[in-house]
């Protein structure tokens, strides 16, 4: 299963402010939606709870607390290793972590891909999207847009946990 995060992150790698994003990006939206579309999503319970209509073709959503959901598609995991194993039951090969910035930080050691909307400027926020060391990184592809940029990082080999 590989296991790809997909953030749109200011230079100061903040990724929200409550419950919104501090910066409205539609073309941003519209190759993120695409991208993810035919896969199952992961995302922390308060971040899929913020979309009407969740990216995706599965959603796996982690809370401590079990819960139901509204959608048929929609199941929840407890922690990283259930959620991966929902993704595989589900017959997919890629997985696209969607948020929060805990999710992202508990996924970060087992991501092997990073496709990062980098947004210029710095702004105001209380989500971030965790550090990385870069030497354990391979920038492997950048996508220009009119306000944004796209990067694709690749995990080095061996490097993941």
């Amino acid at each position: 299963m590989e296991l790809v995060s997909v953030a749109a992150v200011a230079e100061n790698r903040v990724i929200g402010e409550g419950d919104e994003v501090p910066w409205d990006l539609p073309e941003d939206k519209k190759q993120y939606r695409e991208r993810v579309a035919s896969h199952p999503t992961i995302f922390g319970r308060r971040t899929y709870e913020m979309f009407a209509d969740p990216p995706g073709s599965a959603f796996v959503v982690l809370s401590r607390t079990e819960r139901e959901y509204d959608r048929e598609n929609a199941y929840h995991a407890g922690g990283v290793d259930e959620a991966v194993s929902i993704a595989e039951s589900l017959g997919a090969d890629t997985a696209y972590v969607l948020g929060g910035g805990a999710i992202y930080h508990l996924f970060q050691p087992h991501l092997d891909r990073m496709v990062l909307t980098r947004v210029p400027g710095e702004y105001e926020g209380d989500t971030f999207y965790p550090a990385w060391d870069e030497n354990e990184w391979l920038l492997v592809e950048t996508e220009e847009y009119e306000n944004f940029t796209v990067e694709t990082w690749e995990r080095k080999h061996g490097d993941k946990a």
